[in-house]
């Protein structure tokens, strides 16, 4: 399949590739800011609940930013949206340039708000096109359904993996940048690189996720059992990854374990990069366990469930006082990351398999919207919970949101392909 644009004609693999290297790009920028900010305002002597509430318009729009900008992608093609994703981060990131210490609490706060909301609605219209376009590059086998259903499972597991994977770069890159060129220097750095990523997608032809005839605006919620069901569990999965990783955990090992901004930025971005390998060979981690078919909705169940356990172990033992809470939190954190990077991959296969590519910016869109809300309560809790409690309410609550997903899980339907399919010629 060949695809005209700007003079060039791109293989679907192609395609995929220079999406996928746009992405990996903006991945490492928004990594980096979020450590970036994080220590910078830390070091100011914020609050984690004022630090976590400068992260609140960055995930509140990108609430809106999913909902709408898969309609927009249907109507317009994700070219579109890509676009407009990377150019905004740009523009996000050059807004905080001038940010200068000597700035009034209150006014640095708001403008830092400002720019972050300006880099929420670019980093998920800019996730929400690369992951719609893979439904849309990835050949259809009508011939043989699962061998589709396990390519679609394998490239969406290479990208979203290789993905967090770079966003753990991105988290040491922010740690080392603000300890050698400092918060503002750093900022207009990452600008300049991903201007030169923006560059690259001018090469896509302009027809990746539009469609045929332009979608009313009430499609939006006219969703189907599976795509609100496996939403839903989005929803809670991510909230109880944030609520103790976003704000909690950072500030945990820098005040309570006393590890310095390099270390922490260096220990949280191995920890994603290792949960984005994770993510990226699941389908090989279920192919060495005899499990060749695409997922299904036990497997989405079963990894939830065991997520569940884990939180709470690791706030049992820091509560018991077992061992170093350095430990306990290290070892935790390695064996959440490898479950919640199982269930995270599959999820993201799910989503796709319950919608086709004619609608798959919008159904996409409405499940990151999803996606972005649960991240929301995850770094609004992370911040005050932290406040109240410390970081054992945060796992507690981690382990109830986890639960959360798991029953929500349990009600859903087969994928349409992965049904039983009537037998031709009689």
């Amino acid at each position: 399949m060949k695809l005209p644009g700007f003079g060039h004609s791109l293989t679907a693999l192609q395609q995929y590739g220079v999406v996928t290297a746009n992405y990996w790009c903006f991945t490492l920028t928004d990594g980096a800011l979020r450590m970036l900010v994080v220590f910078h305002f830390r070091e100011l002597g914020y609050s984690t609940l004022e630090i976590a509430f400068l992260f609140l318009f960055y995930e509140f729009f990108g609430i809106l930013t999913n909902l709408y900008g898969g309609w927009l992608g249907a109507r317009f093609g994700l070219r579109v949206t890509l676009w407009a994703g990377t150019l905004m981060q740009v523009g996000a990131l050059l807004m905080l340039v001038p940010v200068a210490d000597s700035w009034p609490k209150w006014w640095s706060v708001a403008y830092v708000m400002v720019a972050q909301a300006l880099s929420g609605i670019a980093k998920d219209l800019n996730k929400m096109s690369a992951k719609s376009a893979i439904k849309s590059v990835v050949p259809e086998t009508p011939e043989d359904h699962s061998k589709g259903e396990t390519q679609l499972f394998q490239w969406v597991a290479i990208l979203t993996g290789s993905k967090n994977a770079l966003k753990g770069v991105g988290f040491f890159l922010g740690g080392l940048l603000l300890t050698t060129i400092g918060f503002n220097a750093a900022v207009g750095a990452m600008a300049a690189g991903l201007f030169l990523a923006f560059l690259l997608t001018l090469v896509l032809p302009g027809e990746i996720g539009r469609m045929k005839e332009k979608p009313a605006f009430t499609a939006l919620f006219s969703k189907s059992r599976g795509i609100n069901v496996i939403s839903l569990a989005r929803f809670f999965l991510f909230g109880a990854r944030d609520v103790w990783f976003v704000v909690a955990l950072p500030v945990f090992l820098q005040t309570t374990l006393g590890w310095r901004y390099w270390e922490v930025g260096g220990f949280m971005g191995l920890w994603v990069m290792g949960y984005g390998v994770v993510q990226g060979s699941a389908p090989a981690l279920r192919r060495s366990w005899g499990q060749s078919a695409p997922p299904g909705v036990s497997a989405v169940t079963f990894w939830s469930g065991l997520l569940t356990a884990i939180p709470a172990l690791i706030a049992i033992a820091l509560w018991r006082e077992v061992g170093h809470p350095g430990v306990a939190v290290v070892v935790g954190l390695a064996a959440f990351g490898v479950v919640f990077a199982m269930n995270s991959s599959i999820h993201s296969y799910m989503i796709l398999a319950y919608t086709d590519a004619e609608s798959v910016s919008m159904n996409v869109g409405f499940y990151y919207m999803a996606n972005a809300g649960g991240r929301l309560l995850g770094t609004v809790l992370s911040g005050a919970l932290f406040l109240v409690g410390g970081l054992q309410a945060c796992l507690w609550s981690s382990a109830l949101l986890v639960g959360l997903a798991a029953l929500v899980s349990t009600r859903l339907p087969a994928p349409p392909r992965q049904q039983p399919q009537p037998l031709s010629g009689g």
